[in-house]
């Protein structure tokens, strides 16, 4: 049998916590969404002035980049370079950048998806929440 990190709730407050504070410290509104491995939302959280369509942009990139082991941009990138067949993909919503897959060990445990400002702005706060697990 195998077996792997997974994500506890304190990393996941951990996580919260640092894209939070990125986030209000630029005064950005956003949805901050964190996933497990298998794109199921683990935290939900919409700052102030966020825009009702955020709340669910946030956790649509963060279940891309959970079930694809990749940043959400990449997807983006490939339609933009013509290859609009994805946008066909099964269960890929989120296929715009701001969602930053979590590494550990070499096993994807989960992302972090952003969504309500400029797209890379969304991944410097993903990026924010994910140095917090050192």
């Amino acid at each position: 049998m195998h077996t792997k990190p997974c994500l506890s709730l304190s990393d996941i407050k951990r996580v919260a916590a640092a894209a939070e504070a990125q986030a209000l410290a630029n005064q950005w509104p956003v949805t901050i969404a964190i996933v497990d491995d298998g794109g199921h939302l683990l935290w939900l959280q919409r700052l102030d002035g966020a825009a009702p369509a955020s709340a669910h942009i946030a956790p649509a990139k963060a279940h891309t980049a959970a079930v694809g082991r990749r940043e959400s941009r990449i997807y983006e990138e490939m339609i933009n370079q013509g290859r609009v067949s994805f946008l066909s993909a099964p269960i890929l919503h989120g296929m715009l950048e701001g969602g930053v897959p979590i590494i550990v060990e070499g096993h994807c445990v989960g992302a972090i998806g952003v969504s309500g400002v400029k797209s890379n702005e969304d991944v410097q706060i993903a990026r924010a929440g994910l140095a917090a697990l050192g």
